[in-house]
């Protein structure tokens, strides 16, 4: 028995393809291929950005476009480093400490968006500081290109059946592989748990709708000539649409108790916030300031 008009989770490997030649094995997991993909696809934006100088303040773009894939290679160590130590220092301090050689296992998963934020972040003020080149600007063409990299990797999540959403009786909700996605609340009087598909909806906030939001902007509303503004709502943005999935989304295992079964970190009477929320709230006030300032400074 399971909840009403449930969706089962497709049949859909992890692996598009595995390769063995005697005692070597490669697989290309869907994962990676977000990764790959994301990265190429910010990397050709970028560049095009770059050879449209009309679009930057004083019609002048802020750096050749050769410099685009030096950029690239900045902004990937970033997304590694800070998302597998955001994952680390976030979700699973205590773990790590007793076990830090497990810190360089990032094939086996566990990357934080947060902890990617800030290694981008960081990356991009280095690459600028080195190359002579405006931060706001760099900021402004990454951010635009973000929500492609963010829209697949939560779709590659769907795939995995990983970081799905809370129980619900919604006709959408998918009954997810595993026995702990599978357990409903004693109450429901279900054996299979439909949850929610909260990887997709991360991937149409955060990803399909901020990136057509942002490009809009971009190439309609001329926005790339307010330095940081781009950026502002990006991170406004994603805070946001992160901070109302939460409401749906299953927390994290380490923060789930018998007496805290929604996993919140911050108790605010009868509700609370998960870490999810707690991160992204900030992201929201930062992105709105960010958005107000270069108001002020072009009026």
């Amino acid at each position: 028995m399971m909840t009403p008009l449930a969706i089962l989770f497709p049949d859909i490997s992890p692996e598009i393809f595995t390769i063995d030649i005697g005692n070597f094995s490669f697989a290309l997991r869907w994962y990676a291929l977000a990764y790959v993909v994301g990265f190429l696809a910010g990397w050709w934006i970028i560049y095009r950005l770059m050879k449209r100088p009309e679009l930057w303040p004083a019609d002048k773009a802020p750096m050749e476009p050769a410099r685009v894939e030096t950029l690239l290679t900045y902004v990937v160590l970033g997304v590694i480093l800070g998302g597998r130590l955001g994952f680390v220092f976030f979700y699973q301090p205590g773990y790590y400490l007793a076990n830090p050689m497990e810190i360089l296992r990032v094939w086996e998963g566990g990357m934080s968006f947060h902890g990617g934020f800030v290694g981008v972040l960081l990356a991009a003020i280095l690459f600028c500081r080195r190359h002579s080149v405006p931060v706001l600007q760099v900021a402004d063409s990454i951010t635009l290109v973000a929500p492609i990299g963010i829209g697949l990797g939560r779709v590659a999540n769907f795939i995995n059946a990983e970081l799905w959403g809370r129980p619900t009786t919604q006709p959408w909700g998918v009954v997810f592989p595993g026995q702990q996605a599978q357990t409903c609340p004693a109450d429901w009087g279900a054996d299979l748990c439909a949850r929610h598909p909260t990887q997709l909806y991360e991937a149409a906030l955060e990803g399909a709708l901020l990136f057509a939001v942002l490009a809009f902007m971009v190439w309609r509303g001329g926005w790339l000539k307010r330095p940081g503004a781009v950026t502002g709502v990006f991170v406004a943005g994603y805070g946001l649409g992160r901070f109302i999935v939460e409401f749906f989304r299953q927390a994290d295992a380490q923060f789930i108790t018998a007496e805290n079964p929604l996993g919140h970190v911050i108790a605010l009477g009868p509700l609370g916030m998960t870490m999810g929320q707690v991160l992204s709230a900030p992201m929201i006030v930062a992105g709105l300031l960010v958005l107000l300032w270069p108001r002020r400074a072009t009026a």
